[in-house]
């Protein structure tokens, strides 16, 4: 009990950590992630900086649960909508398109869809739901350096740019999340 406790207190720090600004990393799936919130362009920026990677190539959001996410499968057609619950929750990041730019162009980068997935990790679907909404969730490495399997590799590598880690188990998964595009359902990674 005592376990559920802190980590219920852990989240809801973290949360609120997040929605002043803060970019932490956390356990995902496979591998540890780096999230902020996505609305707060400057925490954006600064992860990007962080990982000294490109806005143009834009980010994956996570959500907790399919309602955080609603606002963007509306214009979806039924078969659409299907295909992708099918998957969630689950380790597949879907790009779902954005035409109406509801999602900020620095988490989008260059391109006109949303990269988006509703995560099945425990720990990373709490903070997303005590946060309210998805959060960025990027690989919590160096661009081109290997995707961090511990929190010691996260420390080591990114640990004095960041402004903490929610620590947890990864998930089972072996690689990180599987990207589709919806329209052409080419897969991506």
């Amino acid at each position: 009990m005592v376990n559920a406790v802190a980590n219920r207190w852990q989240v809801r720090h973290a949360a609120n950590r997040l929605l002043d600004g803060a970019v932490l990393a956390y356990p995902t799936e496979a591998v540890w992630g780096l999230g902020c919130d996505p609305e707060n362009e400057v925490a954006t920026l600064r992860l990007l900086e962080i990982k000294e990677r490109p806005v143009h190539k834009g980010l994956i959001l996570v959500a907790g649960a399919v309602e955080q996410v609603e606002f963007l499968l509306g214009a979806l057609t039924p078969a659409q909508r299907k295909k992708i619950l099918a998957t969630w929750p689950g380790p597949t990041t879907w790009l779902i398109p954005d035409e109406d730019d509801l999602v900020p162009w620095w988490v989008k980068g260059e391109h006109s869809s949303v990269a988006i997935r509703v995560t099945a990790h425990p720990l990373a679907a709490a903070l997303s739901l005590a946060f309210g909404g998805p959060i960025v969730s990027t690989s919590a490495n160096k661009a081109g350096q290997s995707p961090a399997r511990t929190a010691l590799k996260v420390i080591k590598q990114i640990g004095h740019e960041i402004d903490g880690l929610v620590y947890g188990r990864l998930g089972s998964e072996r690689s990180p999340s599987r990207i589709v595009d919806l329209l052409s359902d080419t897969i991506l990674r």
